[in-house]
């Protein structure tokens, strides 16, 4: 315990962010496959294959707001808890985590309840037609059945990743992944269970991955524990950690808020090929989602090493860790921009065989990700800021980009360009919202970053 302590304050900063990034990237990428896997599957169902693909997507933005929850909680605190280690207050740490536990407990329990009894309104809000509705329904409500385990293996995974164990992150999401591609299949086909079984696997999985993260965190491994003289909730210690878990929350949540314009859009300007706009939308959007995982993943290793040293005073490292995540970020983005521009249907295709998605698919992903070429910046300078404890200028920033700029313009812009103007609304955002954090990093930086300045 005390070895990953002094790794955070003293290891050489380009080696601990390799070292604290594989493990993340990786985790980042499996954990994507949760999504992937069972629209892969479900894409590929005899008959109605297609519907059943436009369900999950019109089902997958509500599911954004209960994995929200987790990231408000568990991106919330655990920088905070990370900053109190380096400044050698382990009692203060771990009463962060254990009111994280409980807070997570009380969410996941009124979560499950509100869902539960506004689902099929809810679906139709968010696009569901009569064609799609009932896989929807059947997937959700089974999916509800497991909010508990989603809300702990998400969010009480962070406070793992932010003691520095980056591989027993890693551990967590793949326990899970792998239960899920082992389940998919034999309930999805062999039960000829359909979207019912790809539910079930993701709970079932996600029980697996709760059940690791907790026997971690009250296991003598971890430098901080879950302990049950701090399991009452307390103001000073839960009211900063919603603070700091708002930028994060809007970053997932608006997700759906986007998915819900976005597919809206598609329904009221698509005509007769609705439901297959929404499918082509959910592969882009799905698509993008995977392709951002490594970037995501870099900032979750640079994380602990910034929060830590901002605690300890340390702003050299501090520095040095986050011009190596934003060089990284910034190479990783010039190469997924490419990809997607030359090879989107390698992308496209891992979803669907139906030759009209395909087409679909292939040209607006061009559209969708133009902008994704300076998501890098984006990403590494907004995820600084969470790790800074920095909780009004994340906030800002995560509500910048999506609800400032992209709801609003894929409102506007189809009433011009059908839905070509939906999807070209992302990359205006993405740009604008890019440029924006850049200059506001810039400026915060030279003020706040430097030696004995905290």
């Amino acid at each position: 315990m005390k070895d990953m302590e002094n790794s955070l304050a003293t290891e050489p900063v380009g080696k601990l962010l390799f070292k604290l990034a594989l493990p993340a990237i990786t985790a980042q990428i499996i954990n994507a496959l949760y999504n992937i896997v069972d629209r892969m599957y479900i894409g590929r169902m005899p008959e109605n294959g297609s519907l059943a693909l436009a369900a999950l997507g019109i089902a997958f933005p509500i599911i954004m707001i209960i994995s929200a929850f987790a990231a408000l909680i568990g991106m919330g605190g655990a920088p905070i808890a990370a900053i109190k280690m380096g400044e050698g207050n382990k009692d203060e740490a771990e009463k962060i985590l254990s009111n994280s536990f409980i807070s997570l407990c009380i969410i996941s329990a009124v979560l499950m309840m509100v869902f539960f009894f506004t689902k099929k309104d809810l679906l139709t809000w968010f696009g569901a037609t009569a064609n799609t509705l009932t896989f929807a329904d059947e997937y959700f409500s089974i999916y509800l059945l497991g909010t508990l385990f989603v809300q702990i293996s998400l969010g009480l995974n962070s406070f793992i990743s932010a003691q520095g164990f980056a591989k027993i992150s890693m551990i967590t999401v793949l326990v899970g992944a792998i239960t899920n591609i082992i389940l998919d299949p034999i309930l999805i086909y062999g039960f000829n269970m359909g979207v019912r079984g790809a539910a079930i696997a993701t709970i079932f999985s996600q029980l697996i991955s709760a059940l690791w993260v907790l026997k971690f965190l009250f296991s003598k491994k971890s430098i901080i524990k879950i302990k049950k003289k701090f399991f009452k909730l307390e103001k000073k210690i839960i009211l900063p950690v919603l603070a700091l878990g708002i930028s994060p929350f809007i970053m997932q949540s608006t997700e759906s808020l986007v998915q819900l314009t976005l597919n809206s859009g598609m329904k009221k300007y698509g005509g007769a090929n609705a439901d297959q706009l929404v499918g082509a939308l959910s592969i882009i959007v799905s698509s993008m989602q995977f392709l951002l995982m490594p970037i995501i993943g870099i900032a979750q290793g640079a994380q602990p090493i910034i929060s830590y040293n901002y605690g300890a005073g340390n702003m050299q490292r501090v520095r040095k860790a986050f011009r190596l995540l934003l060089l990284s970020s910034m190479i990783y983005s010039t190469v997924m921009w490419a990809l997607a521009m030359l090879t989107p249907q390698i992308f496209v295709g891992i979803f669907s065989n139906d030759p009209n998605l395909l087409e679909l698919g292939k040209y607006g992903m061009r559209i969708f990700m133009a902008g994704s070429l300076l998501m890098g910046a984006q990403f590494a300078c907004q995820n600084t800021f969470v790790a800074l404890g920095q909780a009004k200028i994340s906030m800002f920033l995560a509500l910048l980009r999506k609800i400032i700029l992209l709801i609003p313009l894929a409102i506007i812009l189809p009433v011009f360009w059908g839905t070509k103007g939906i999807l070209i609304a992302e990359p205006i955002a993405d740009i604008t919202a890019a440029v924006t954090t850049t200059i506001v990093f810039i400026v915060f930086s030279r003020k706040n970053l430097v030696e004995n300045k905290k």
